[in-house]
C-alpha cells in the first residue's frame, strides 16, 4: 500500500488499468465503444460513474467506534455503487454525464442521489446505515458482507427512500419468477407506465467451486451487454469489486479499495459540492477466469416496457444455450418450489467470505 493525495491505494488496484486502441470493442453498462474511434466517449463514460470506496474519519458507527470501513466495508461500498447506477438510471438516465461540473438541469437531483450515500447516519444508503442494518442479518458492524446480505439490507433501506420508490428483488435459487416482479413494481392489468416502481434486480449466482467454470463467461458478457445492466457485484479472492463492463476476456471493474477522507456533501464551495472523490479516473480490467465463482448480475428497470424488454432478452439469452444458461426465466413460482431460505443465504455468504480468504482478524481495525 502506498500513500498519495490523501487516498491510500492497496498495490492491487495498480494493475491493467484503462484501455488501449484495439480491435475489441469495450461494453460499459450496455452502452458499445470502439476504442479506435470512441476513445474519449468511453472515457468520459467512466468517468460519470460514481465510485465508492473506504472512507476514514467520518462520524462513529453506532456504539461501535469505528470511524473507517477500511478493510470490512468493500462489499458495501459495491453495493452502494450498483444501487447508485440503478438511481441515476431512474432519475437521469443512463446516459447523463453527471459532475458538479456538468449536467447543470440535473444538478440538483444528481447531488440529491449523491447524498443519500455520503457517510452519515442520516442518509438513507450510508455505511452507517448499512453496517446497522447489517445486524438484523446476523453481521456485526466491521464485520465483512457477502453480495446477497449487502442486497438484502439494501432491501430494507429502500423502503426509507420515498422519494425513489424503488423495489429490490433478489432472484433466489437461479430462478427469476416474472408474476413476483410484475406484483411487486405494479399493476400488471394496466401499461400506464406512471404505475411502474422503478426496479432493482438482483441475481445471485454461483458459478463454480472455487474457480468460475469458463462455460459461464459468454453469459456474463451478454447480461454485460444489456441496456438494463447495472454491472454485478463479486470480486476476487480477498477483494469485493464492481463489474461494470468487460472487453475481449477481460472483466472492467472500479475497484472500491482506495481509502480517502470523509467529504461533507452539504458543504457548497463557490455555489459547488465536492463530488471529486465519487468519480474515478480509470477503471481496471482482469481476466474472467480470475473472477470469484460467487457473484450477483444486476439490472434496473425504470419503466414497464424496459422490464419487458428485459425479459425477452434474458429468455432469448438462455434460448441460445440451456446447458450453459446462468439462471432460468418463469412466468410463476411452482407450487413445490421454495424460495431460499436465510440459513442457505447465510451459507452462501460464508462460502465467499472463506473462500476470498477474508477473516475477522485479517479485518481488525489498526490505529
Amino acid at each position: 500500500m502506498f500513500e498519495a493525495c490523501g487516498m491510500t491505494y492497496e498495490s492491487a488496484i495498480l494493475d491493467r488499468q484503462g484501455f488501449e486502441p484495439c480491435d475489441e470493442p469495450v461494453w460499459i453498462l450496455g452502452r458499445k465503444y470502439d476504442t479506435t474511434t470512441n476513445m474519449e466517449e468511453l472515457l468520459i463514460d467512466v468517468k460519470s460513474r460514481l465510485w465508492f470506496t473506504y472512507r476514514r474519519n467520518f462520524l462513529p458507527i453506532g456504539q461501535s467506534g469505528m470511524t473507517t470501513d477500511r478493510g470490512w466495508g468493500c462489499m458495501l461500498r459495491c453495493g452502494q455503487m450498483v444501487l447508485a447506477q440503478a438511481l441515476v438510471n431512474h432519475h437521469l438516465g443512463r446516459d447523463c454525464q453527471i459532475s458538479s461540473e456538468g449536467c447543470e438541469d440535473n444538478l440538483r437531483t444528481y447531488q440529491r442521489i449523491l447524498q443519500l450515500f455520503q457517510d452519515k447516519k442520516t442518509s438513507t444508503y450510508s455505511i452507517h446505515q448499512m453496517a446497522q442494518m447489517g445486524v438484523s442479518e446476523g453481521k456485526e458492524i466491521g464485520q465483512w458482507f457477502g453480495p446477497n446480505t449487502v442486497a438484502q439490507v439494501l432491501k430494507k433501506l429502500s423502503v426509507y427512500d420515498e422519494w425513489s420508490s424503488l423495489k429490490i428483488h433478489i432472484a433466489l435459487d437461479n430462478m427469476i419468477i416474472t408474476e413476483e416482479i410484475e406484483q411487486l413494481c405494479g399493476n400488471e392489468a394496466t401499461d400506464v407506465q406512471c404505475l411502474w416502481n422503478p426496479l432493482l434486480l438482483v441475481i445471485p449466482l454461483r458459478l463454480g467451486l472455487q474457480n468460475i467454470n469458463p462455460i459461464y463467461v459468454e453469459g456474463l458478457k451478454m447480461c454485460l451487454q444489456m441496456p438494463q445492466s447495472v454491472g454485478m457485484i463479486g470480486g476476487k479472492p480477498s477483494q469485493a469489486l464492481y463489474f461494470i463492463g468487460y472487453t475481449g476476456d477481460d472483466v472492467v471493474f472500479l475497484d472500491p479499495h482506495v481509502t480517502q477522507h470523509a467529504v461533507d456533501l452539504d458543504e457548497l464551495v463557490d455555489g459547488r459540492f465536492d463530488d471529486a472523490s465519487y468519480h474515478p479516473e480509470t477503471c481496471s480490467r482482469m481476466n474472467f477466469l480470475v473472477m470469484d465463482p460467487s457473484l450477483a448480475v444486476c439490472f434496473a428497470c425504470t419503466t414497464r416496457s424496459e422490464w419487458q424488454d428485459l425479459v425477452q432478452r434474458l429468455q432469448q439469452m438462455i434460448e441460445i444455450d440451456r446447458k450453459q444458461s446462468l439462471f432460468e426465466v418463469c412466468s410463476q413460482r411452482q407450487p413445490e418450489w421454495c424460495p431460499a431460505s436465510d440459513s442457505n443465504i447465510e451459507l452462501f455468504d460464508q462460502a465467499i467470505a472463506l473462500e476470498s480468504g477474508e477473516s475477522e482478524e485479517e479485518f481488525e481495525i489498526l490505529g
